[in-house]
């Protein structure tokens, strides 16, 4: 699956559901932090797939937590099925709910699940 096969189900879910979305991917954690801060004053919800940053990342956890709207965190993979030390979420705490293990599905399900928590 590619990001932009993601992008465009996702579109086509929010589209279904009158929602507007912008999607963002970046490998720098810095680069994340700044996404979801910009994102207090310009968005009602958030997902989030912080991929490894899920179990490292004590900034991207402080910035979701500053996040007082709907938000889900969201993996591909079901993390509890990996390597122990993948098992261990630094979100899971500050998050309204967790999506794991439905592969790409998950993307379009959070969205189903963000524009009810928005309502």
């Amino acid at each position: 699956a590619s990001l932009e096969i993601i992008a465009n189900d996702c579109q086509a879910v929010a589209d279904n559901l009158g929602l507007e979305i912008e999607l963002k991917q970046s490998n720098s954690e810095g680069e994340l932090v700044n996404f979801i801060q910009d994102a207090i004053d310009n968005f009602d919800a958030i997902i989030i797939n912080a991929a490894a940053y899920t179990h490292t990342s004590v900034a991207i956890r402080d910035a979701m937590e500053i996040f007082h709207k709907p938000k889900i965190e969201l993996h591909i993979s079901n993390i509890f099925k990996r390597e122990e030390f993948r098992q261990n979420s630094f979100l899971s705490d500050v998050v309204d709910a967790v999506i794991s293990g439905l592969g790409i599905n998950g993307y379009p399900i959070a969205l189903l699940a963000i524009a009810k928590m928005v309502k």
